[in-house]
């Protein structure tokens, strides 16, 4: 596919009024949010020096997705998923003013970070779902690959700006600003809500099932499913081995690079660039076709490669370089899969299918974080970065064997 007709796929999707209002907001919206946990992660790491502490508040902000995130998703099946949005959005909202209100009065402890960051990370749970299941809703099907893609150039444009901005801010005029920003840009994206609606309602019957026999009923079709069973163990090798990594760069940054808050914006908005470059190509590209080879060669194989490279290596222009690479990494593996189950998927299991991508792409660096966190401080932190990139590994190679196989239960539309 030529550029041309690359840049066409994304033109095509853009014109769909609602999903341009859509992606407009929420383009917004998430610099302040990049912005914010940027802030979080330095400030947590400034206020106790401890791998293990800083781990403790990335497990806040990710952990409910692994509770709630299967529940969620039974919600995202049986009500509006615009609304689902929308009342989460708003609660996130919130909590950004209050941490902005603490952050100015000088209230802000690591206990009161601690809290409200588990208190958003509960809203997250609940936002993810319908925000994975909200979006091929916006969109004709044959667009979605582009909608997709695109949401995460999006994502990752944020990702290089929120740092960044996050940064500068931190060290001019203290973290208080990060969280009003975050706070104001989240009111941006809720008007644009109102301007959206969905094109299609997949909501599917619910009578005479309970929330739990519905969970096990979409449990039982991903994992039984020949494309969408094998893929999440990609998501939990990357989310486990690799995601972690980027949660840590605070003080990877301080202990490898011996670098500052600037430094540690630099090297967190080196990894956006790289997811930004990936997940453009990705949206220009428009196509299932190849996708799971991509997905398992470009993405994984990249990322364990970047994450061995950075726990090896303290020389800080090789650290920029490798986390552009994990960054770019990281996309492809997630976008990439988060793609081929929108296109795989029965519509009526949206929810709770795609639920389990989150509470994995979430949830599981939680606990990468905690255990590599852990490790760091007894092995140091290049070790631990290795045994995660270990785990990489063996699925790498177990997932690989069944290529063709996966391909052709993904790549296959199922939608007319």
């Amino acid at each position: 596919m030529g550029l041309s007709s690359g840049l066409g796929s994304i033109r095509a999707v853009l014109r769909q009024r609602s999903y341009a209002w859509y992606i407009s907001g929420s383009s917004v919206a998430l610099v302040g949010i990049w912005a914010q946990r940027t802030t979080v992660s330095w400030l947590a790491w400034s206020l106790t020096e401890s791998f293990f502490w800083l781990s403790f508040i990335v497990v806040a902000d990710l952990l409910p997705a692994v509770l709630l995130g299967p529940f969620a998703g039974v919600i995202a099946d049986r009500v509006n998923r615009q609304k689902m949005m929308f009342n989460t959005q708003a609660l996130g909202m919130i909590q950004a003013f209050v941490l902005a209100g603490l952050a100015f009065m000088d209230w802000l402890t690591y206990w009161w970070l601690f809290v409200l960051t588990l208190l958003v990370g509960i809203v997250w749970a609940f936002n993810t779902a319908a925000r994975l299941s909200l979006v091929p809703n916006l969109v004709e099907h044959h667009e979605v690959p582009s909608a997709v893609a695109l949401d995460s150039v999006m994502f990752n444009v944020a990702r290089f700006l929120g740092p960044t901005i996050a940064g500068f801010l931190f060290a001019t005029l203290g973290p208080g600003v990060s969280f009003l920003i975050n706070g104001i840009t989240f009111s941006l994206f809720l008007y644009c809500l109102l301007h959206s609606k969905m094109i299609r309602d997949e909501r599917g019957k619910r009578v005479g099932f309970s929330m739990v026999e519905q969970l096990r009923d979409g449990l039982n079709y991903a994992i039984r499913h020949k494309g969408i069973g094998p893929i999440l163990l990609v998501v939990v090798a990357v989310a486990i081995g690799i995601k972690p990594v980027l949660d840590l760069l605070s003080g990877i940054t301080e202990t490898i690079f011996q670098g500052g808050a600037l430094e540690f914006g630099w090297l967190m908005s080196s990894t956006a660039v790289g997811a930004v470059i990936a997940a453009f190509w990705l949206a220009q590209r428009g196509s299932f076709e190849r996708l799971t080879w991509i997905v398992l060669t470009a993405g994984l194989l990249s990322g364990i490669l970047a994450s061995l490279a950075l726990s090896m290596i303290d020389w800080y222009p090789i650290g920029l370089v490798a986390g552009f690479f994990l960054g770019g990494a990281i996309v492809i593996a997630g976008t990439g899969t988060q793609t081929l189950m929108q296109n795989a998927v029965d519509g009526a299991y949206r929810g709770r299918v795609m639920s389990l991508y989150g509470m994995i792409f979430r949830g599981g660096p939680a606990f990468g974080a905690i255990v590599i966190g852990g490790l760091a401080e007894k092995m140091g932190i290049g070790n631990a970065l290795s045994a995660g990139s270990g785990l990489c590994i063996f699925v790498f190679i177990w997932v690989f064997t069944r290529r063709h196989e996966m391909a052709k239960a993904l790549e296959t539309s199922k939608k007319s």
